[in-house]
């Protein structure tokens, strides 16, 4: 009986032996952390995406998808201008006075971050440490060390060198996943910072709310705070255009932030709009019905034709909607779906340039009220009109669904640029026709200055057209970048 019963012990623990596993732990299944966890073996502070490669390489070679650079209907991952003739012509106009006016290109994928922030000329040696916050996975690491220092220090003489030596990379897994457990989190502090003003429970976020979370922290509207240019969401009334444009209006403005730029055209105070994805998509039909960024932009994907991923090339989901819009969809009439997506797309941009095309005279109309002695109050007047004109149609531009994540929304608020950029064009008519300025002379000079700006080859010089003896500056140019994830 003894025998048996110590034969039965030795046969349960090699039973056990074999289910737990007696040999080595590998680099990504080293002992559980005190959660329980496995844990990958790397540091918490790992920054290198390199370091990932081995442990995870279905993921890694994924992401390294985004080395693609290949262009859809109304955007893709070419690195081309923005200036395009078949893109959006009139911006050296439109940001004329501030750094979008000299070079602004279309995004790439997230593994360019690096090499683009670096090269774009909007980076100058007054450009501060925040431009680098959403492109650097030493970030996270570089605020622990420099707390708020690290927002206003010099992005060429102290952030980029730092950023050098602690070998850091693009955009990438330490951003959104904790080195040692892999577990989803937020590592820029502004996000956060935001929700909890806006009344958001950060404590717990679900599984579904982190897959949105790890986007938003950097897909956001945001500017550089007056105090210590610190990353700051306008986010305290809410995600839509105009509840963001009050908050601009009175919090930000009573904390010393009141614009971006002064338009040397009209002479405008000026907010530039960033890429307001997270805010977009939140407002609108998959925002609200919980449908997370990665569920269209990470599908799941089958390699080495039986394992199921998260697909890490973040791309448009029209290059994938077998598997990102076929998952709710289904697979029937994803052609159809496709054309109605385009349909969407087709709509907005053609207001959106309807929308641009009117600001840009609207400017010039205050600069002619200017020139011909209209009167300071008038002309203040015509500038706020012109300011909202330019905020409802930026943060629409700006945006890189081209309308889909929200087309009503989108809609709305190019409606409200067309009216208030007409109201500034209407008011100035008013004015001008008191001064005896002939609108057929003027009209016509707004048509050359255009055409001039568009035709010049040389997109640094395209911003020098915009101005002339007849559309005088207004204001001098500030060469410092505005943002820190707009390439």
């Amino acid at each position: 009986m003894r025998k048996f019963r110590n034969g039965a012990i030795l046969l349960l623990l090699a039973f056990v032996l074999v289910i737990t596993g007696c040999s080595k732990d590998t680099a990504s299944e080293k002992t559980a952390n005190a959660a329980g966890k496995k844990t990958t073996g790397l540091s918490e502070n790992e920054i290198s995406n390199e370091a990932f490669k081995n442990l995870f390489p279905l993921q890694y070679n994924s992401y390294m998808k985004n080395k693609k650079m290949e262009d859809t209907k109304y955007g893709g991952s070419v690195k081309r201008s923005k200036y395009d003739p078949d893109k959006e012509p009139l911006l050296p106009i439109l940001f004329n006075g501030y750094g979008f006016a000299t070079e602004y290109n279309e995004d790439r994928g997230h593994v360019y971050a690096l090499e683009d922030i670096r090269s774009v000329k909007r980076i100058t040696d007054k450009s501060v440490g925040s431009c680098y916050t959403c492109k650097s996975t030493a970030v996270p690491q570089m605020i622990k060390e420099m707390g708020d220092s690290y927002w206003g220090a010099n992005f060429n003489k102290d952030i980029w060198p730092k950023g050098e030596a602690m070998g850091h990379s693009p955009i990438g897994c330490s951003d959104c996943h904790d080195p040692k457990t892999m577990d989803l989190r937020v590592t820029r502090p502004s996000f956060y910072k935001a929700l909890k003003a806006k009344g958001v429970d950060v404590s717990k976020p679900t599984k579904n709310d982190m897959r949105s979370y790890v986007c938003g922290q950097c897909h956001v509207e945001y500017y550089f705070s007056a105090k210590n240019s610190e990353v700051t969401f306008p986010w305290t009334k809410g995600f839509k255009p105009d509840e963001m444009y009050e908050y601009y209006s009175t919090i930000a403005k009573e904390n010393g932030f009141e614009k971006d730029y002064i338009s040397n055209i009209s002479g405008t105070p000026i907010l530039k709009a960033q890429h307001p994805e997270f805010e977009t998509a939140s407002s609108g039909t998959h925002g609200k019905a919980n449908v997370a960024c990665a569920d269209c932009h990470m599908p799941y994907e089958r390699v080495d034709g039986k394992r199921k991923i998260s697909s890490h090339w973040w791309t448009s989901p029209l290059k994938t909607m077998q598997t990102s819009c076929g998952q709710c969809h289904g697979d029937r009439d994803l052609d159809k779906l496709k054309d109605r997506v385009i349909e969407i797309q087709d709509a907005n941009v053609k207001a959106l340039h309807e929308a641009q095309d009117t600001s840009t005279s609207a400017h010039y109309y205050v600069n002619k009220m200017i020139t011909s002695g209209v009167s300071q109050a008038k002309i203040k007047e015509a500038q706020e009109h012109v300011r909202k004109g330019q905020w409802f149609w930026d943060i629409i531009a700006a945006e890189n669904s081209a309308g889909f994540h929200n087309p009503q929304g989108s809609m709305d608020s190019l409606r409200i640029s067309l009216d208030e950029s007409n109201k500034a064009i209407q008011l100035a008519t008013e004015e001008l026709v008191k001064k005896g300025v002939n609108l057929e002379e003027l009209n016509a000079e707004i048509e050359k200055v255009k055409t001039a700006v568009a035709d010049e080859k040389v997109n640094e010089k395209k911003k020098d057209h915009a101005v002339n003896s007849y559309f005088p500056g207004q204001a001098p140019v500030v060469p410092t970048i505005p943002t820190t994830t707009k390439k």
